[in-house]
């Protein structure tokens, strides 16, 4: 069962790595780099800081700082407890498919994927009672993502775990900001929305 899993994943992974061109590898490679999405990250900072204020924001930092943290470090268990190969080092694959990047660090989950989806789940649930179209938000982890699959250093079981666990730990961390928030920070009740 697992290893007929494992087989449909490389298939996929094969297809959606084989869309690629090198007319767009260029872009994706700046897609891939977290530096290069910190125009939206000001953006983000801007609008939640708008809607909260300067201690609410603060305290919303602190908690995606734990968040990235915190999936960070289990992602890493993850990956060197499973130890799989990334597909750009798989000796099985790697003539058939394309490698944009390589990394010597293994596989399994998707770092990328997880803390993506996870800041995106805390900070989506946030501000989703203040801005009407915060859920285009999703668009970031899933382009993010992609790009890991594009480069040839995730399989798609990577990235769907990644962002699973992401998911989770997002929305767990936002119930307990939630807790702390209404405990010492009280919002005003503003219910405008953008």
């Amino acid at each position: 069962m697992i290893d007929k899993l494992l087989s449909l994943d490389t298939e996929l992974f094969l297809f959606l790595n084989g869309l690629g061109s090198k007319t767009y590898d260029g872009m994706w490679l700046l897609i891939t780099s977290q530096a290069n999405w910190t125009p939206l990250f000001l953006v983000l900072l801007y609008l939640i800081y708008k809607k909260l204020g300067t201690k609410q924001t603060l305290y919303l930092l602190l908690s995606i700082a734990i968040l990235i943290t915190f999936t960070d470090q289990v992602t890493n268990l993850f990956k060197n407890g499973f130890q799989r190969l990334r597909p750009c080092n798989n000796p099985n694959i790697k003539d058939v498919m394309r490698i944009v990047q390589s990394r010597g660090s293994f596989s399994f989950f998707s770092g990328h994927a997880t803390t993506s989806m996870a800041v995106t789940v805390l900070i989506f649930n946030t501000i989703k009672q203040y801005y009407k179209h915060a859920y285009l938000l999703f668009i970031w982890p899933l382009i993010f993502a992609y790009s890991r699959i594009y480069l040839g250093l995730h399989y798609p079981i990577d990235i769907v775990t990644g962002y699973t666990f992401g998911a989770i730990s997002g929305y767990a961390t936002y119930k307990i900001y939630r807790k702390v928030q209404q405990k010492y920070f009280p919002l005003a009740s503003i219910n405008t929305t953008i």
